[in-house]
This record gives structure tokens, sequence and C-alpha cells, in this order.
């Protein structure tokens, strides 16, 4: 079976005015402030002077305590280089960002060296900076540090005093050390990886929910311009139509040639304007006054179905209403959710249909509903699997396609989530012998124009 068709992609490309939006760099871009690695700085060097204080002067432990001052004075002394040199909200570009976590797995390893390495059990200190990275930098520099990390994690099972104790004891083996140092590393591949899918997950939700509200916020821009316009059209009707009558009895009771022309050119103006207005009320599908604000269920999907009636030759687009026996087809309020939704299904199916698309709406005393269906090859059972989620898509190379469109994988869950919004439950399936479907489902109280 090849790739699937109307939903399985749905990446219809974006207004010009929103490309940014969908710019995929989004979320590889690191976001590390000044502010929340000072922070996190003096809370590590906090714990470092409460853990050398609690080994000094509650347990008594031998250790060559100047020389661990001297480090985590280090570590302070920078803290607030970093702190004054720059405004807390200000976001580390991403070479900087290396260099300070660099320094902070240096500071921290340096003090781990000195009080047992791999054989103290803080040595798992050493998986903050590069969490941290996980969490706020592209893959890159991520990579970078946790190379690091765990590159001081071996040299600390190798190069490290004995760890201090009242009661001497024989150092422990180079085997444990090792083991300890090779469990460190696999803490912080672990930690980073998890930390780094979820920020990624939640990064493309949020900039899938951001193109959701761009993409409404710009059909709900155009629907009050057509209300203006055709309350503009509503409005100057009156005036124009005296303006016409008037000029017609200036020219009838002319008694100059000159009076009569400009009389004459006065009426063909008007009409002019009569004529501009007429055409911009005769496409009230962006009005929003009260005549304008509903249409029929075969004006909604003729309206779905137009921009692709002609978009192929190869692939014939059709649309069909039918209701229950005895009850009143619904006018349905003009939401620019669903019209948005269901020409980006069509759309979508046009590159994938064999050579039909079939829009239908029907309706009963309870609900409505409004279906896409194709004669393509229907979904694939691994995309089928996770429609509704960002950034799944069927063709990363288009295969299949009849446009070629190469899209990110959003166009699906923005239909999707602005269909739940207007509180439509949608539904997606292939048909029998093939083909795919995708339908929404309203209780008819909700789409309905009273």
């Amino acid at each position: 079976m090849s790739e699937p068709t109307p939903t399985a992609g749905l990446d219809t490309a974006p207004p010009a005015d929103t490309q940014d939006v969908w710019d995929s760099a989004a979320i590889r871009r690191g976001h590390l402030r000044v502010r929340t690695l000072v922070t996190l700085r003096w809370v590590v060097i906090g714990g470092e002077v409460t853990l050398l204080a609690a080994m000094a002067f509650a347990l008594g432990y031998p250790a060559p305590y100047a020389l661990c001052a001297l480090v985590v004075a280090a570590g302070a002394f920078v803290n607030v280089l970093t702190g004054v040199a720059s405004t807390p909200q200000r976001v580390m570009g991403d070479g900087e960002a290396v260099l300070q976590l660099s320094f902070d797995l240096l500071q921290m390893s340096l003090l781990l060296g000195l009080i047992g390495g791999t054989a103290n059990p803080f040595i798992l200190t050493l998986l903050a900076p590069v969490t941290l990275a996980a969490a706020t930098l592209p893959l890159r520099p991520l990579l970078i540090l946790g190379g690091l990390g765990s590159a001081l994690s071996m040299v600390l099972a190798v190069v490290a005093l004995p760890y201090p104790s009242i009661v001497p004891e024989p150092r422990l083996s180079l085997d444990f050390r090792l083991a300890a140092g090779v469990a460190n590393v696999a803490g912080i591949a672990l930690v980073a990886g998890y930390v780094r899918q979820s920020v990624v997950e939640a990064a493309r939700m949020a900039l899938a929910l951001d193109v959701t509200q761009t993409v409404l916020a710009r059909e709900q821009k155009l629907s009050a311009l057509g209300g203006l316009a055709a309350a503009a059209a509503h409005e100057l009707g009156t005036p124009l139509a005296t303006i016409s009558i008037v000029a017609k009895e200036m020219a009838r009771e002319a008694t100059l040639p000159q009076v009569k022309e400009d009389a004459e050119l006065l009426i063909a103006q008007a009409e002019r304007c009569r004529e501009i207005l007429k055409r911009l009320a005769a496409t009230p599908d962006k009005a929003t006054d009260e005549v304008h604000e509903r249409l029929s269920l075969r004006q909604l999907v003729q309206e779905v179905i137009e921009p692709h009636a002609n978009a192929s030759r190869e692939v014939r687009v059709e649309a069909i209403v039918t209701g229950a026996k005895g009850v009143k087809t619904p006018d349905i309020r003009r939401l620019p959710e669903i019209t948005h939704a269901f020409s980006t299904f069509v759309e979508n199916a046009v590159d994938f249909a064999k050579s039909e698309i079939l829009v239908s709406a029907r309706f009963d005393a309870e609900s409505v509903i409004i279906e896409v269906r194709d004669d393509g090859p229907g979904f694939s059972p691994e995309i089928l699997a996770k429609l509704g989620e960002p950034y799944v898509t069927s063709r990363p190379g288009a295969e299949g396609s009849r446009t070629g469109h190469i899209g990110m994988g959003l166009g699906f869950f923005i239909s999707k989530t602005l269909l739940e919004r207007t509180g439509a439950v949608v539904t997606f399936h292939n048909a029998k012998p093939r083909g795919a479907v995708v339908a929404a489902k309203w209780p008819r109280s909700l789409v309905e124009a009273t």
C-alpha cells in the first residue's frame, strides 16, 4: 500500500504571514537564561558548602579542605561575575552556554576528585549541568556537554584522592571505581535522553498550538473584514440610490450641455459604486452580520469544495447533502474553523485520491455530520494509529503525492484541533474496499443557526 490520503499528511503550506511560526528550527533554539544558570549554580554551590561543612564538623572526616574551599570559591566568583556582567533575562548563545556549563562540570569534577572521585556517592551531581543542557539547549551543545560529563566520570574513576573516612579503609578496587564511572555515564545518557525527549515534545506541541491559534486568528480577521464589507454594501446602498435619482433629475432638467454631461457622469459613477457593492455583498462567506452569519449545509459543502473543484483534472470533487426523513434541514452558523479544517482535508485528498472525492453532509434531529471520503490507497496502519498528534506525516518526501507538497505534519493536528474547538468529535478510518475517510460530528444545537 502506498502512502495514505487526505488526512494522513494534512500539510498545507501556511500563509506568508505565518511562515515563521511554522519554522521547525523554532524547536531547536537554545533558551538558557542567565538568571536560570546563576540561580541553579548558587544552589549547587550551597550544596557543596553544606557537604564540606558536614564532613569537617559533623563527621570529622579528614580531607584537603583548603583546596576544596578554593574550588568552591572559584565557582562562586565565576557565578558573581556571570550575574553582574549581564542582565538576568538575557538568553545565552549556544557557545556561551556550553562554556558556562563546561566550567560547572570541571568545577564539580575537581571538587569530587579531592574527596573520593567515583567512590563518592555525590558523583551523581555531574548529571545536573548535562540535564540543564538537555532542557534548554539544541542537540549539538547537549552532545558536547554529555561527552564531557562522561569523560570526566571515567577520569574520576582512576584519578582521584581516596574517599575520606575516620577509620582508615583499603582503597576501593579499580574495578569498582570504573563500574561506578560507567554507571554515572549511563545515568547521564538516560536522564538527559528522557529530559530531551520530553522538552522536544513539549516544544513541538507548543509550536503546533501557536500555529493553530495563528490560523484561527487569521480566519477571524478575514471574517471581520468581510463583515465590514457587507455592512458597507448594505449601508451605502440607500445614499447611492438617492444620488442616482437626483442626478437623473438634473440630467433631465439640464439646460446646458455641460451640466447634462456632468449629471450623466454622476449617474455612471454612482452605478459603478453600486456594482462594486454588489460584488462585495455577493461574497457573504466572510461576513459577520446577522444575515451572513448563517448558511445552509449545501452552501457549506460547496464553499469547502469550491477552491478544489478544478484543482486537478484527474480528480472529481463532489458534494452531497442528505438528511433524516421529516427532519428540517438546518442552517449552520458560519464558523471559520469548519471551513478551514475541511478545506484542508479536501486539499490533501486531492493529492492522493485516484479519481474521486466526496464531501457529504448528513443530519438528523440530534446531530450534523460532515465527511470527506476519497478512493485513494487509504491510511497506512502506522499513520492511522497516531493521527491527531502534531508532527505526524505520511510523506516526508511527498511520495505518492499528486502535488509533491512536503509538509511538517501539522495540518491534521491543526484541523482536528480547530474542529474540536467547535465541539466536534473527529474520527478517521479506512473505507472498504479502499480509500480514507475523515468525519466530524456535532450535536445539532452546537452548530445550528437559530
